[in-house]
């Protein structure tokens, strides 16, 4: 930043020591100059001019931190010099300059009654430093005033050009401060609904996962010793699983690196329930699947993912919780308003522990999910034993 940047800026944010050190330089002048023409009449006269001269030009120290008071003082002050001093003192210069900081900085009254006042005290200036001069001269009289009252004219006109900059500077900046505000919290949303879908995916991804891994090993300790083919192959399964698994979490763990070598798949979709449910028979699990009606209307992307994230979690939960005798049924119904889903087994049912901290977890994520399409879940015992997942989402005719 230039050297003159800085001393800008710095002016700016010190207007308090700027006013002092402006009062100061004018105190020290006007004030010694009063004294100066004040020796030459009497001493009396040169106590006089230096209280008026200081009492109209020290006031200005503070002068944007109290306009007000600053301007009072000044005004009588100015009084008194028309009072008592029959002539113009170099602390006069104090009268444009408060009227510049009202008309900026006061307001709109104390401005307008500024600039009143002061074309008030160039006529009375004018008519009474005229008489005690001598100079009656009514065409000078006149002009004098004249001059005198536009200058304070351009001096409030200016005052109030540098108000409205300043006022429209103060609502930039505000508007600039409170968008900063709304951005981050966008922000700060934005990246709490990811880490709301990452955490949702990783659950997918991990409980049926796990869940497979375990009814594998359960079922593979099992038969290790009667059928040795039948638990290398759960061994098998156990390993696909473990990888798949490790690939998806690589995947999203690249995603939230924001690596640019991590691996992108395309995501499942309803075609890609078969192979769920494969997974699922595998690890020991009786399951069939069963698609009703065709489709008539096309599902986006993202509830096509969602379809299978909510099967993914329902099948999961009945082989956490159905118990090893449960056999699971998957309905997917097509109709003109929508696809309906169903998820049901005839196992442990009420009886099973699906309002757990894990099952809270997964049914709350699928809720999330549908609700982003205007869809609906329920979940909920069966009354004859067992448990049923349902879901629908809406799809209109022109999607």
């Amino acid at each position: 930043m230039a050297w003159h940047r800085s001393a800008d800026q710095w002016l700016r944010d010190h207007p308090g020591h700027v006013d002092a050190a402006l009062a100061g330089v004018l105190w020290f002048f006007c004030a010694g100059g009063s004294l100066t023409f004040g020796v030459a009449m009497s001493v009396p006269d040169a106590i006089l001019y230096f209280v008026i001269s200081s009492l109209e030009t020290l006031p200005l120290a503070w002068r944007r931190t109290k306009t007000t008071l600053s301007a009072g003082v000044v005004v009588l002050a100015c009084l008194l010099h028309l009072a008592l001093v029959p002539l113009y003192l170099p602390s006069i210069v104090a009268v444009p300059i408060i009227v510049f900081t009202l008309a900026k900085y006061g307001r709109r009254w104390e401005s307008t009654t500024g600039l009143a006042l002061s074309l008030l005290g160039a006529i009375l200036s004018t008519v009474t430093f005229g008489a005690v001069g001598g100079l009656l001269n009514p065409a000078y009289l006149v002009f004098n005033a004249l001059v005198i009252m536009l200058g304070m004219l351009v001096v409030w006109t200016s005052g109030d050009l540098a108000r409205t900059r300043r006022l429209n500077v103060q609502t930039l900046e505000e508007r600039a401060q409170r968008l900063e505000k709304e951005q981050a919290a966008e922000r700060a949303a934005a990246a709490a609904d990811e880490r709301a879908r990452i955490a949702r995916d990783m659950h997918d991804v991990v409980a049926h996962s796990l869940s497979v891994m375990v009814a594998q090993a359960d079922g593979g300790r099992y038969a290790a010793a009667q059928s040795p083919d039948t638990a290398r192959q759960a061994l098998e399964t156990i390993a696909a699983t473990g990888r798949e698994s490790l690939r998806e979490m690589r995947r999203l763990l690249g995603i939230l690196r924001n690596d640019d070598d991590a691996e992108y798949r395309p995501q499942p979709t309803i075609a890609s329930l078969p192979e769920l449910v494969e997974t699922v028979a595998a690890a020991g699990q009786p399951v069939e699947l069963h698609a009703h009606g065709s489709r008539t209307t096309p599902l986006p992307q993202g509830a096509e993912l969602v379809v299978y994230r909510a099967v993914q979690e329902a099948l999961t939960n009945v082989l956490k919780h159905a118990g090893p005798a449960a056999a699971a049924r998957v309905d997917v119904r097509w109709a003109p308003d929508g696809i309906h889903v169903s998820v049901t087994d005839n196992g442990r049912g009420s009886q099973s522990d699906r309002s757990g901290e894990g099952s809270r977890l997964g049914l709350a994520g699928m809720r999330e999910r549908v609700s982003l399409y205007g869809g609906t879940v329920s979940a909920a015992p069966l009354p004859r034993g067992g448990f049923a997942v349902s879901l629908f989402i809406p799809v209109s005719e022109d999607a």
